[in-house]
């Protein structure tokens, strides 16, 4: 399995947004809300893992490595914030098997911030995927970013390909991030130590996905041992369809439909009969818009496609 964000040590290709950062901790000028927005998989909470252990570990033992942009293994704070543990960390994310970032949640948040901080130092509030947060716990959240405490920042990550209303982001100082294929290919290949295209089929690589794109893949095929080296992007989607691994994985679950969207620009570009293949793509994008919506059963669709697009 390969490294969650928390426990990524080390930080690429995203010096441009980090250094700007890092240079507002150093001016001490660094506001207390800040709005990190990219496509999903693009290392987000990554580098805000790394923004909060430059700030954590300034007075500690093995600090973080601005040179190289890598957290020491043996820095307290880093080991803290891995077990959960660390007193002035607060992290919220969408929990497995719920739609939404709940009240519940934002309510045991503000019990953080009631709590004095642990040897009067920062504490920060990580919120990952702050798209998912609901109408009650948005609410929540915007009156208690009002309350000024200078000892206390904010920092939600925000997946670009999803809305997000203005009356949060306004709030935070916004930085963009954003990656090319070339740049994906290159993180990816440094994370894993290999070359992704030793791993997978050039028929599964898209270009636009992200290196937390590939990284998912990678730890889909280990987890059901699946060669990917072996599948084309049509065996690929029967065998994720015939086998129900939607059902099973949460990777998969969020990206077939990239998937089967791949596949039918890959068959528009080739077909003689556009128009038929176009009818189909738009009846099967509602179609799986709709049951997205209103969560209900893929089966009986995945089915279909299946019958009429992948063995038609």
């Amino acid at each position: 399995m390969l490294s969650s964000p928390s426990s990524q040590r080390k930080l690429y290709g995203l010096d441009d947004v980090f250094n700007k950062i890092i240079k507002l901790i150093n001016d001490k000028k660094l506001p207390n809300r800040i709005l990190i927005k990219g496509p999903s998989g693009i290392g987000k909470c990554t580098m805000a893992y790394h923004i909060i252990n430059y700030i954590f570990s300034s007075n500690e033992e093995n600090k973080y490595d601005l040179e190289n942009n890598i957290i020491d293994t043996n820095n307290q704070s880093f080991k803290l914030i891995n077990n959960n543990s660390h007193p002035n960390f607060h992290l919220i994310k969408l929990m497995v098997d719920k739609k939404n970032i709940e009240i519940s949640q934002i309510r045991k948040m503000i019990d953080f911030t009631n709590k004095s901080a642990f040897n009067n130092k920062p504490r920060f509030i990580l919120i990952d995927n702050a798209e998912n947060l609901n109408k009650n716990s948005l609410n929540s959240l915007l009156k208690i970013t009002e309350e000024q405490n200078e000892n206390i920042y904010f920092i939600l990550i925000h997946n670009i390909n999803k809305k997000i209303l203005n009356t949060l982001s306004s709030r935070f100082l916004s930085f963009n991030i954003n990656l090319t294929y070339d740049e994906s290919i290159i993180i990816t290949n440094k994370i894993l130590n290999k070359n992704i295209h030793d791993l997978v089929n050039s028929d599964l690589i898209n270009h636009y996905y992200s290196p937390g794109d590939f990284l998912n893949l990678i730890n889909f095929s280990n987890e059901f041992k699946i060669d990917l080296n072996k599948l084309n992007l049509k065996d690929f989607l029967i065998f994720l369809i015939d086998n129900n691994l939607y059902k099973k994985s949460i990777f998969i679950k969020s990206f077939i439909f990239t998937f089967i969207e791949f596949y039918f620009l890959k068959i528009l570009t080739s077909s003689i009969n556009k128009n038929k293949i176009s009818s189909y793509y738009s009846f099967f994008l509602n179609k799986f818009n709709y049951c997205d919506k209103f969560n209900l059963d893929y089966e009986s669709l995945f089915m279909e496609f299946k019958s009429k697009i992948l063995n038609g």
